[in-house]
């Protein structure tokens, strides 16, 4: 699959980057493409997600509109390179709680739920539970139940230290928002340090239900490894 560097105004090779198991991503100079599956509603969702982000101290890759205006365009994202070194989510702690506190009110991501909607649902973002079986859906929900009473926002959801770099400023970088959502906070406040075995069994409940499909080793490997 080809990315059509036109629409961005790129010109050069593509070189593959290391990413995620869900999208290609390449790097054209000083641009990152990369392949989305989600919708112009869902990505235009982000803006005032990363104005609050940015609020908070923090910076964001925001999505280039291609040359016809979309965010998309044939399966691709365009956003700027963010240099810097990994750093741990325990460096953003203070930034992400006040994140957290600016997006409060922010509607769904178009698409999406969360883990308390899927108490009773059975879909949404990456997550369908109607393809798992039922032990494991028993399994999950009792883990999302335990702590929907929590606070809920918006939350990048995947805060590991490939996603956070610090450039030589001091200033920290966020990136690879694809996952973010209004969901249960501690699925970011866990990464950051502050849990409790509720909150880590409701977060692998989480990883197992979005991985069944693209990651199903990793997925059946949790399962086994989660004290329920």
């Amino acid at each position: 699959m080809t990315p059509p560097l036109s629409a961005w105004g790129l010109t050069g090779s593509p070189v593959p980057l290391r990413g995620g198991h869900r999208n290609t991503v390449l790097q054209v100079g000083g641009h990152i493409l990369k392949t989305t599956r989600r919708s112009e509603a869902a990505l235009e969702w982000l803006t005032p997600v990363h104005d609050a982000a940015q609020a908070a101290g923090l910076r964001v890759p925001r999505l280039i509109r291609g040359g016809t205006g979309t965010l998309s365009v044939e399966g691709w994202t365009c956003e700027p390179y963010l240099p810097g070194r990994p750093a741990d989510a325990r460096r953003i702690a203070v930034q992400i709680q006040a994140f957290h506190r600016a997006c409060d009110s922010l509607p769904q991501r178009p698409g999406f739920a969360s883990a308390s909607d899927l108490i009773t649902s059975d879909y949404g973002g990456d997550v369908d539970l109607r393809l798992m079986p039922a032990r494991v859906i028993t399994q999950i929900r009792q883990a999302w139940s335990a702590v929907a009473s929590q606070p809920h926002s918006v939350v990048h959801a995947d805060l590991g230290p490939p996603n956070i770099f610090v450039d030589e400023d001091g200033t920290a970088s966020v990136i690879d928002w694809d996952e973010a959502r209004f969901d249960l906070t501690l699925f970011d406040l866990a990464l950051a340090g502050d849990s409790s075995p509720e909150a880590e069994r409701a977060r692998l409940a989480w990883e197992i239900a979005c991985c069944w499909q693209v990651e199903p080793d990793r997925a059946l490997a949790l399962v086994e490894t989660i004290d329920w």
